[in-house]
C-alpha cells in the first residue's frame, strides 16, 4: 500500500499549529500558569490556578485513555513509558526546572505566552532555555545528562506506568487496569478541579478543558493519525512529522529547542518543521492574537541587574532541567501524567520542591 508521508507530515504540522494555537488562546485567557499556581498558593492561600492545572490534568487522562482505547499500545511507544526509570534523572532535572521556573517567572509554556504578549525578558528566558536545553540533548551538556544523571536507573522489565506495574504484579489484564485506574484518578482530579465556585467560572474551565484536551489531540494526531505500519524506506513502524520519531504530545522544553535548531540550520534539507515546533509556534501565535484582541500586549524589559540575572539563570536551570527530566511542569505534569508514568510522578514532586525552595530563596533575599 503507497504512503503519502508528505501528506501526512503536512497534516501533522498543522494539526499542532492548531493546537498550539488553541493552547495559547486559553492559557493567555486564562492565565494558566503552574508557578503561578504555586505561588498563589504559597503567598495568598488561593488554589484557583491549582484547581485548573488538575482539571487540565484530569482532562487529559481521560483523553489519553480514549486514544489509546482506537490505537492499543499508542502509550507505550511514547518516552514516558519506557522500561527504564531515570531515578536521579527525574528527580535532578524536576528539582532544578522548578527552582528555575520561579526565578525565571514563568515555566516554559508561560515563557511563550508571556513572550507573545510582548514580554521582553520573557524572549530572552526562551532563547536561553533553547540555547541550555539544545547544549543539554546533543552538546557540551550531554555528557553530564547521558553518562552520570541516566546512569542511575532501574529496569522496570516492562512500561513504567502505574497500571502496568499493578497488572503485572497481581497478573491481571494491563487493559483493564490502566482503564480503570485512569478513570478512578481522573474523577478524583476532576472533582478537586471543579469543586469550588471560583473554579467553575468560564477562564477556568477554559484553560483547564482546552489545555487537556490539546494534550490528548496532540496525542490521538502524533500516535494516530501519523503511525505507519511499514516506513517505505526501513520497512518498520514510524510515527512521521515528530521529533523523536514517537507519539509526543505537548511539551515545551525540548521543542524549543528543536525550534533553534531549525532556525540557525535552515538550509539543511534534513530538517523540518515537526509536531513540537509547530506547537511552539502556535502557542506564541495564539498568546499574540489574544494580547492583541485583549489590547494587552505590553513591551516590558528587565528591571535590573539582578532581575537580568535571576531571568538567565532560571532560564538555563529550566533548559538543562526540562531535557534530564524529559519534561516541564506540561510536557511531564500533564502530558506525562496522562499516561501515569512513574517517571512523571516523579519529575513533577521534585518540581514542587524545587519551587518550594525558590520561593524560600526569595523569602530569605527579602528578609
Amino acid at each position: 500500500m503507497d504512503v503519502d508521508l508528505v501528506a501526512i507530515n503536512q497534516g501533522v504540522v498543522w494539526g499542532g499549529l492548531v493546537i498550539g494555537l488553541a493552547f495559547g488562546v486559553a492559557a493567555a485567557h486564562s492565565h494558566f500558569c503552574t508557578m503561578g499556581a504555586l505561588a498563589d498558593i504559597a503567598t495568598m492561600g488561593d488554589w484557583t490556578r491549582m484547581r485548573m492545572w488538575f482539571l487540565a490534568m484530569a482532562v487529559a487522562l481521560l483523553g489519553a485513555t480514549g486514544v489509546e482505547a482506537l490505537h492499543a499500545g499508542l502509550l507505550d511507544a511514547s518516552m514516558y513509558r519506557s522500561s527504564r526509570l531515570n531515578l536521579l534523572s527525574h528527580a535532578v532535572g524536576g528539582l532544578l526546572f522548578g527552582f528555575g521556573m520561579v526565578i525565571a517567572s514563568g515555566c516554559g509554556a508561560r515563557t511563550l505566552i508571556r513572550a507573545g504578549a510582548g514580554n521582553l525578558k520573557s524572549l530572552v528566558v526562551a532563547i536561553v532555555l533553547a540555547v541550555v536545553a539544545s547544549m543539554t540533548l546533543r552538546g557540551a551538556l550531554a555528557p553530564l545528562r547521558a553518562n552520570v544523571l541516566d546512569a542511575v536507573s532501574i529496569d522496570l522489565g516492562g512500561p513504567q506506568d502505574v497500571g502496568s506495574l499493578v497488572a503485572r504484579l497481581a497478573a491481571w489484564d494491563v487493559t483493564q487496569v490502566r482503564t480503570l485506574l485512569a478513570i478512578g484518578v481522573a474523577c478524583v482530579l476532576g472533582f478537586v478541579g471543579l469543586s469550588t465556585a471560583q473554579a467553575r467560572t468560564v477562564p477556568a474551565l477554559v484553560g483547564g478543558v482546552v489545555t487537556g484536551a490539546a494534550v490528548a489531540a496532540g496525542w490521538y494526531l502524533t500516535g494516530h493519525l501519523a503511525f505507519v505500519e511499514e516506513h517505505p524506506e526501513t520497512l518498520q513502524a514510524a510515527w512521521i512529522g515528530t521529533s523523536a520519531g514517537r507519539p509526543e504530545s505537548l511539551t515545551f522544553v525540548g521543542p524549543q529547542a528543536y525550534t533553534l535548531d531549525l532556525l540557525l540550520l535552515w538550509t539543511d534539507r534534513s530538517r523540518g518543521v515537526t509536531f513540537g515546533i509547530a506547537t511552539v509556534l502556535g502557542t506564541v501565535v495564539g498568546s499574540l492574537a489574544h494580547a492583541l484582541a485583549a489590547r494587552r500586549f505590553r513591551l516590558e524589559g528587565f528591571r535590573n541587574a539582578e532581575d537580568t540575572a535571576n531571568h538567565l539563570v532560571g532560564a538555563a536551570l529550566m533548559g538543562f532541567g526540562g531535557v534530564t527530566a524529559l519534561g516541564c511542569t506540561v510536557g511531564q505534569g500533564i502530558t506525562g501524567i496522562s499516561t501515569l508514568a512513574l517517571g512523571s510522578l516523579l519529575t513533577l514532586a521534585f518540581i514542587v520542591l524545587g519551587a518550594r525552595l525558590a520561593f524560600r530563596y526569595f523569602l530569605w533575599r527579602a528578609g
